[in-house]
């Protein structure tokens, strides 16, 4: 009898080995189903099939320690982009295509509530649909000419103020959304840069003709002072007046250390001729 324990020590010692491995591995599967790790810039939501989503608390980064049976459910709070391709009727009925990129985050602290509105592909069936609505409506106001030049500005902020604030009660910032293209039908695309091209033309044209204008009008203002210069030198010129100033030119000649000849009385106004050289 002894003998036959001693045979079956080593069965048993395999047994009690091969049971503590399993109960081992047991155990660290259940530790693994108790923990959750969330990592830089997601945040999480608990969710039990006994309560249903714990809609009062937002997991944050780190390990977060829970009961098995609790799901985590966890989600990018970065600000995040997608470009959108779609095509719009404009107020004249041309199609035109767009590209739009829109730039959202979900807002932490009510995010157990966008959870249970919509889950994790909240893209698809909230911010998606309302952007691509929105679009096709305001663009459905515009011209192909205001789109491809002058008023793709204000389409881009009436669309980003239309979404924004249609997604905001649904626990959703938009950061951003900006038009990236607009295509048009080649045709009209060729037609409305013929079109600038002679607007800036005319333009140009009229510039000339106002610079002309203008410059004749200087020259017509510069002669007119010139003649008026003219005038009223002219009337000071009396012989006293020209008599005076040629007493004044013999006095600075006199004076002069160059040699010169002075013939008082030589001239035919009374005045001094005077002969000399340098």
């Amino acid at each position: 009898m002894a003998n036959r324990n001693l045979f079956n020590m080593p069965r048993l010692f395999t047994r009690g080995i091969v049971l503590l491995v399993v109960v081992l591995i047991i155990i660290s599967m259940a530790a693994g189903c108790m923990t959750t790790t969330i990592i830089s810039g997601q945040a999480g939501v608990k969710y039990t099939p006994f309560g249903g989503t714990d809609t009062t608390r937002v997991y944050g980064e780190g390990l977060n320690v829970h009961a098995p049976w609790v799901d985590v459910i966890r989600y990018d709070m970065r600000v995040q982009e997608k470009l959108e391709n779609m095509e719009a009727l404009s107020s004249n009925g041309l199609s035109i295509g767009t590209e739009v990129s829109v730039r959202w985050r979900p807002q932490a602290e009510r995010l157990p509530k966008l959870h249970v509105n919509y889950g994790i592909d909240y893209y698809r069936k909230l911010i998606g649909p309302e952007l691509r609505s929105v679009v096709r409506e305001v663009i459905g106001q515009f011209t192909p000419e205001e789109l491809y030049s002058s008023r793709r500005t204000e389409l881009q902020e009436e669309i980003y103020t239309r979404v924004r604030n249609s997604v905001r009660e649904d626990d959703v910032v938009v950061e951003a959304i900006l038009i990236r293209d607009v295509r048009l039908p080649e045709q009209i695309k060729v037609a409305i840069e013929n079109k600038l091209k002679e607007e800036q033309e005319a333009e140009r044209y009229e510039f000339t003709i106002e610079k002309e204008r203008l410059e004749a009008e200087r020259k017509r203002i510069e002669a007119e002072g010139e003649a008026a210069y003219q005038s009223i030198i002219t009337a000071s010129l009396t012989t006293q007046f020209l008599r005076f100033k040629g007493i004044e030119a013999t006095q600075q000649l006199a004076n002069s250390p160059n040699s010169k000849t002075v013939i008082v009385g030589g001239g035919d106004d009374g005045l001094p001729l005077i002969l000399g050289g340098q």
